[in-house]
């Protein structure tokens, strides 16, 4: 079943949420990189088919498969992901899951340790648009590129 083009029928709104991806992804410190892997883990842990084709495929841009592969399990794999990777993916299933998690101290603390007010407040941003495009690409069942 076709489902509504939620970017055709409120394109200011579209606009608006494309201006805190494009904050996030030009105007912020926070590394390329990480910052994929985190929309990625949103979109894993919200079930969003489109955004996880999609950051998928930005991350093998620069990314090993294996991490990409192993994303979901990031916590059972130190060697693959840096100390800032790790308290950023923890601040990502914390925020993501706030209603259960109610982002406790101790994701705070170890986030905190990693990155700058700035930066923190920004990759909490970051979780939040992508939660937010989750909830609009989930339920409107976006398309995905993958063919085969």
């Amino acid at each position: 079943m076709t489902r509504l083009n939620w970017q055709e029928i409120a394109p200011d709104g579209a606009k608006a949420l494309f201006g805190i991806y494009h904050y996030i992804t030009h105007k912020t410190n926070l590394p390329e990189e990480l910052v994929h892997l985190v929309f990625l883990r949103v979109s894993q842990i919200n079930g969003c088919a489109h955004c996880i084709d999609m950051h998928s495929r930005d991350l093998r841009k620069t990314t090993s498969i294996d991490k990409i592969t192993l994303l979901p399990v990031w916590d059972e794999v130190h060697s693959l992901f840096s100390e800032q990777e790790r308290a950023a993916l923890a601040w990502t299933e914390e925020v993501t899951n706030v209603s259960e998690t109610h982002a406790s101290d101790e994701a705070y603390t170890l986030a905190s340790a990693y990155f700058t007010p700035k930066d923190l407040v920004d990759l909490t941003i970051a979780i939040a648009a992508m939660n937010a495009f989750n909830r609009l690409g989930a339920p409107f069942r976006l398309p995905v590129a993958a063919t085969s």
